[in-house]
């Protein structure tokens, strides 16, 4: 082969090399192209499932409203339990003296100290945090009894170690049939509690024996869940207070009803006034709202695919979970995440305080969402694109379960005729009448300390209500509501302080 023929073969191969180089590229590109579409896609069908239109929001409204109807009406008409309290004397800012309570709601409890003052004023608090161990919420009931009056004796102790005279408040945030005001049994036990042993039985007289195993000379004055102690905080400061929501670790509302509404319960609720009506909507499944692949419940089969739909939706112990359901999934349809999965497939590893973090992070270069996929799910080196794909799926999740929260509380406000609509017979919402002040007490880390979505809380009240009746409700924050709320109606109902009246 001559010189000429050898450097034409060589530039033909080389042409050819570079072809194949050149085509492999482009496949490659093509490839990397759809693995990304199909990301994005997984978190448009995502966006799609959640939208909460007005409309939309509005049904859930008229929705919630007739399953408190059908609740009131008659026992088991209703996913809705709407559980009466036997709270028909809300504090008025008379009381006085000193207070314990406890408040067990989730993997831990706060024992504390509350020293009132005539006039609404609450002198000096003393509050103490504890955490549950795991093997506890799956153990015995006397274990866990003897742990929390263990935690309060060692509390009194290190405070003056006076207990005479002193009333006690036990916030359970459980669904509790109530047969007074210092008593209830169980119902079911929600959140990571599965102790079935204590189903059906008196909680109150499960910790007043308790304590007197500890030593301590003590009974429960008044047994409430964490939705009413924070409606007796509330009507404590402010008169005008008719409901309280939780939006924490878990969701839940309460209000004061008035007995006439009441009829499936003839008895002690005939008389006229008002009680209180704990609505435990946790377990609501508005229908209007598309389950999506990612709500059913994490893959466990034993349990009711729709049970506590509402609170999974909205409530902060499910959020992060949510988010991070979505994550894998972007994870198996594409490389969004790199070849390295990390901890995308753990359940729960993502909390909601991170989803949070990643939503709120408005730096350049999503700095503080690099960090959290990095630190809490064991991926590193994630592109500033899908770092925006992160930030918004967390911003689908927290609109949704912000927006479902507005609708709830438009919900119970209907119930009472606060929503301008005359208790949902008129579509239209206009102040009639006098200008009534509708005070809702709220406590809960999720609205309080998440400020995108108490903003999109706030913003679909208004959407909902319109400007004019949005403008007669007020949402008003109370920090250890449910605890001192406790404390508050121990107080209330404490046997000197009515033998005095």
């Amino acid at each position: 082969m001559g010189r000429g023929q050898w450097l034409c073969a060589a530039v033909g191969c080389a042409a050819a090399v570079t072809c194949a180089v050149a085509a492999a590229l482009v496949a490659r590109r093509a490839a990397a192209r759809w693995r990304w579409s199909r990301a994005v896609e997984v978190v448009r069908e995502f966006e799609e499932g959640c939208a909460t239109l007005t409309e939309r929001l509005q049904r859930v409204v008229n929705s919630l409203a007739i399953e408190m109807f059908a609740g009131l009406a008659s026992e088991d008409a209703s996913k809705v339990r709407m559980l009466l309290t036997c709270v028909d004397a809300l504090p008025d800012g008379s009381e006085e003296g000193i207070y314990y309570a406890i408040d067990l709601g989730g993997t831990s409890f706060r024992v504390m100290k509350v020293e009132l003052g005539a006039g609404s004023m609450i002198i000096n608090q003393k509050v103490e945090h504890q955490s549950i161990p795991e093997n506890i919420t799956k153990g015995t009931s006397e274990d866990l009894f003897n742990l929390i009056a263990s935690a309060l004796k060692n509390f009194i102790e290190r405070e003056d170690g006076k207990i005479e005279g002193r009333g006690l408040g036990f916030t359970f945030s459980f669904p509790i049939k109530q047969v007074s005001i210092s008593s209830g049994s169980l119902i079911r036990w929600t959140k990571e509690f599965s102790i079935e042993e204590t189903v059906g039985k008196d909680v109150a007289q499960c910790l007043n024996e308790a304590l007197l195993r500890n030593g301590l000379n003590l009974q429960v004055n008044a047994l409430v869940n964490n939705a009413v102690g924070t409606l007796a905080m509330g009507h404590y400061h402010d008169e005008d207070t008719v409901a309280a929501v939780i939006i924490g670790a878990g969701t839940n509302a309460s209000y004061i009803e008035r007995n006439g509404a009441i009829t499936k319960c003839r008895g002690p609720f005939t008389k006229s006034g008002p009680t209180v009506v704990n609505v435990e909507w946790g377990s609501f499944r508005p229908p209007q709202v598309p389950l999506t692949p990612y709500d059913i419940c994490f893959n466990d089969k034993a349990r009711n695919y729709y049970d506590q739909s509402f609170e999974k939706m909205i409530s902060g112990v499910y959020l992060g979970e949510i988010a991070r359901l979505v994550f894998q999934r972007m994870a198996q349809e594409s490389d969004a995440f790199g070849s390295t999965t990390g901890c995308l497939s753990t359940p729960f590893v993502l909390s909601t305080p991170c989803l949070a973090a990643i939503r709120e992070d408005d730096s350049p270069d999503l700095r503080e969402v690099g960090r959290v996929l990095e630190e809490q799910l064991k991926v590193s080196d994630v592109s500033l694109k899908t770092r925006r794909l992160v930030v918004r799926i967390c911003d689908i999740v927290t609109r949704r379960a912000a927006r479902l929260a507005a609708a709830g509380i438009v919900a119970v406000l209907q119930k009472i005729g606060r929503d301008g609509t005359l208790c949902g017979t008129t579509k239209v919402r206009r102040i009639r009448g006098d200008r009534k002040r509708s005070v809702v007490a709220i406590e809960g880390g999720l609205y309080q300390g998440y400020s995108v979505f108490r903003e999109y809380l706030n913003e679909a009240l208004v959407e909902i209500l319109g400007d004019d009746v949005a403008s007669t409700v007020c949402l008003r924050v109370m920090e250890e509501g449910s605890g001192i709320g406790a404390a508050l109606l121990a107080a209330s109902y404490s046997s000197t302080r009515q033998n005095s009246a």
